[in-house]
């Protein structure tokens, strides 16, 4: 369970939604919480009984702006609203992402900008302590007046329609509700819109995006400097002198990275002298290219959190004033660029790692045997491995194009220009998947390629890497079925357990 300390309206950290993504959370909301809620709300209902006109509170949605809503059906009017938005289609969001997107939503709503009561709050409150999570279909959203469809299935579970996950079972919404301790809601005025506007979803996305990009990143880290070994590279393109003078920050500590990875490797000093001057760039560059992705991570990182503090329903209470004021806070184009970023760094991260393996499978440029078999001919070795590495690579660069670029109008051209940022951080788990296997693939590689080195040893730090591989895939001595050497050393990727081989977190947050 996160420690309620990471998760405070306004103030939540990458550190406290990491672990949001990782397990069960709950958010509790101080008192200035829910004190700045009900002034809200007040607001809201001193405006209907003035008999004044706002967007969503008393008139119709989108194009049907200027359509008024008579006072009796202003409950229905939101009921409507939910019913008729939740038309998304596709698979469903991971339980991890619908728990991000409900403490996101709790975080804004909380902060007392959007009118709803303490009560409807207090029902997202019991579904995310109990575990209970909405299912929500994963397409339906273009980035602009919020995500809206997934929000309205998000949403249409506190009035009793739809289904739920529970402890990995979709069961109904009734159900649902059961089990949290709830009944069905009866939304109030403006409470459809604000549950419904905002980009949580886009922004919940993206977060989880970067969270699984970050692993693969640090993975991709270790395996480039096992193959900097395995090939018997040189570490004098990582000189703190060479990347002093760029001045790029991410460049510098990914080239400290490196240095301390290889430090200590008796395979370095046992070609201290020889002839080579130079080695190819997806190892002489690493700190290049990987330096410069960890700069995009972070300034995506900085985007996301913002964001994820952020107030992004419409129209906006403001309490003080006693005013309602429409805006645009729902479109979503900062997610947007963000994940196209993370889509760019991940792209990379995988392209790199996959010229590094077709670097350890040629006998001519590696000094190993071919395909790092012994017996080739017979055994055809990492041949395969290194295809398949090859085909994620250019997959991922097909799906980094990016989506910001892209709109389309919606609701009669009211909605003229979107974001598409559902999408755009939708596509970052498949690409961190993708990127996953493929430095798994290094990883299995260049471990193969220190095997070859015997009784030379690499680092401490390396040869404490390859041990844990080896504790789950043993060493290729001759052909065998490929494909659960691959998964087995993903395996190890994703579940974070090589992050203790690198020095400080490097990402932001911590």
């Amino acid at each position: 369970m996160v420690r309620r300390t990471d998760l405070r309206v306004g103030a939540l950290t990458l550190a406290g939604l990491r672990e949001v993504y990782r397990a069960p959370a709950r958010m509790n909301l101080a008192r200035a919480d829910l004190a700045r809620v009900r002034r809200s709300r007040a607001t809201i209902e001193a405006l209907i009984a003035s008999g004044r006109t706002a967007y969503g509170v008393n008139t119709g949605f989108g194009s049907l702006a200027s359509t008024r809503i008579a006072r009796g059906e202003l409950a229905q009017l939101q009921h409507n609203l939910v019913l008729s938005h939740a038309a998304g289609t596709g698979e469903p969001l991971s339980d991890a992402v619908v728990r991000l997107v409900m403490v996101l939503k709790i975080a804004s709503l909380a902060q007392g900008y959007s009118g709803v009561r303490a009560s409807t709050l207090r029902a997202l409150q019991a579904l995310l302590r109990a575990g209970v999570y909405p299912l929500v279909p994963g397409q339906g959203s273009v980035g602009a007046s919020g995500d809206l469809a997934p929000l309205a299935h998000l949403s249409a579970v506190l009035l009793g329609v739809g289904h739920v996950r529970y402890r990995g079972r979709t069961l109904e919404a009734l159900r649902g509700l059961r089990i949290a301790g709830l009944k069905p809601l009866r939304l109030a005025a403006k409470e459809g819109l604000a549950l419904l506007n905002g980009t949580q979803v886009s922004t919940a996305l993206a977060l989880a995006g970067l969270f699984e990009i970050e692993t693969v990143y640090a993975a991709a880290l270790l395996s480039g400097a096992m193959s900097v070994d395995a090939m018997k590279g040189s570490d004098a393109p990582f000189d703190a002198r060479i990347h002093a003078v760029r001045r790029q920050p991410g460049q510098a500590d990914v080239a400290a990275q490196l240095r301390s990875l290889l430090r200590g490797s008796r395979i370095r000093a046992s070609h201290i002298d020889c002839e080579r001057v130079q080695d190819p760039y997806s190892l002489r560059c690493q700190p290049q290219v990987m330096g410069a992705v960890l700069d995009l991570l972070r300034t995506a990182a900085a985007t996301l959190l913002r964001e994820a503090n952020a107030v992004t329903d419409n129209p906006l209470v403001f309490a003080r004033e006693g005013e309602v004021i429409s805006g645009g806070n729902f479109h979503a184009e900062p997610v947007a660029f963000a994940a196209d970023q993370l889509a760019l760094a991940i792209a990379e991260v995988g392209s790199l790692a996959e010229r590094r393996i077709a670097l350890l499978v040629d006998a001519k440029m590696s000094g190993l045997p071919a395909y790092l078999i012994a017996n080739s001919g017979v055994n055809s070795g990492f041949m395969i491995a290194q295809v398949t590495a090859a085909a994620l690579a250019s997959e991922n660069k097909a799906l980094a194009h990016p989506s910001s670029v892209d709109t389309i109008p919606t609701s009669a051209n009211q909605e003229d220009h979107v974001s598409m940022a559902t999408y755009a951080a939708r596509r970052l788990l498949a690409m961190a998947a993708n990127a996953s296997n493929i430095v798994a693939i290094e990883l299995l590689a260049a471990a193969q390629g220190l095997d070859f080195h015997r009784p030379l040893r690499s680092s401490t730090a390396l040869e404490a890497v390859h041990a844990r591989l080896r504790r789950r895939v043993p060493r290729l001595r001759r052909d065998r079925y490929f494909s659960p050497d691959i998964a087995a050393a993903r395996a190890l990727i994703t579940s974070g357990e090589l992050l203790a081989h690198l020095g400080p977190r490097m990402f932001a947050g911590g």
